[in-house]
């Protein structure tokens, strides 16, 4: 049964795609064959074209679309200069600076978060500090990041440290603090050494809710380095979109859109496996 309800719904997905693509073959056909009016002389010359030539919307059909996104998967890795670097390239920026941000993030939350859920006391004493500082978008911080580290990458990688932290510490300090009151018993009981027990007890069981405060921090992190990286410039997708919309490429723009929420899909499959090889059931 749940294979056939799975069968069912990629055939549902499919058919859903290729209705969508349909509309967008539709909309792009019509907006060509509508006629269009003369360019103005100077903008023609601006962008290298003859005043006759007629106005378009600009946007894509599919098909082009596929070919300008073959060219790109053909030659993902080449290096022309600052401005004109493959996907391949872009994307191992974004994803070199989200890893960087994010091991950092889970280096200071995940053992503080331990540490604040086993005690109430420091929980309480912490928990205004963190309800101020999660609401505030990451964003917010990058021209204090800018002015005192003088740097856009590290910049950028203290921008998704600081968006990363706050799901991390919080889901780590739920699951600890939530953690079976008899099995801490049993440990007391045993006289199991508190290392051993943070190791042994602890960290078993407040395992699933850890990794969700990871899974929710990476995908906020992969959201905020596109429009960090808009911000900064140099390299990355959100710089890559950016370039290219200057460009007026609408075509690139697209394509680096359609990466973004690949990869954001296959880093949050990542997670959702590693949090079902932790869960267990009771």
């Amino acid at each position: 049964m749940d294979k056939t309800l799975k069968l069912r719904a990629g055939l549902l997905s499919c058919l859903l795609l290729l209705v969508l693509v349909g509309i967008w073959q539709a909309a792009t056909q019509v907006t060509a064959s509508g006629g269009g009016e003369a360019l103005d002389p100077e903008y023609a010359m601006l962008m290298g074209l003859s005043a006759e030539s007629e106005r378009s919307s600009g946007f894509p059909t599919p098909g082009e679309f596929a070919s300008s996104a073959l060219g790109h998967l053909a030659s993902p890795f080449y290096d022309n200069g600052p401005n004109d670097k493959g996907i391949g390239i872009q994307l191992a920026h974004s994803l070199w600076r989200v890893a960087a941000g994010f091991l950092l993030a889970m280096a200071v939350a995940i053992p503080l978060g331990f540490v604040i859920g086993m005690s109430p006391l420091l929980y309480q004493t912490l928990n205004p500090f963190i309800q101020v500082l999660k609401p505030i978008s990451p964003l917010a911080w990058m021209p204090i990041a800018l002015y005192t580290i003088k740097d856009s990458t590290i910049s950028a990688i203290f921008v998704i440290f600081i968006c990363s932290i706050w799901p991390m510490l919080v889901n780590t300090a739920f699951g600890v603090a939530g953690v079976r009151k008899d099995w801490l018993d049993v440990a007391r009981t045993l006289e199991v050494n508190p290392l051993r027990k943070a190791f042994r007890v602890i960290l078993p069981a407040a395992a699933p809710t850890i990794i969700t405060g990871m899974r929710i921090s990476m995908g906020i992190a992969w959201l905020v380095i596109v429009a960090a990286e808009m911000l900064v410039g140099g390299t990355g997708i959100g710089y890559f979109v950016w370039n290219e919309w200057n460009n007026l490429s609408l075509n690139n723009v697209i394509f680096a859109v359609l990466m973004i929420g690949l990869i954001g899909m296959l880093l949050d499959l990542m997670f959702a496996q590693l949090q079902r090889k932790v869960t267990y059931v009771e």
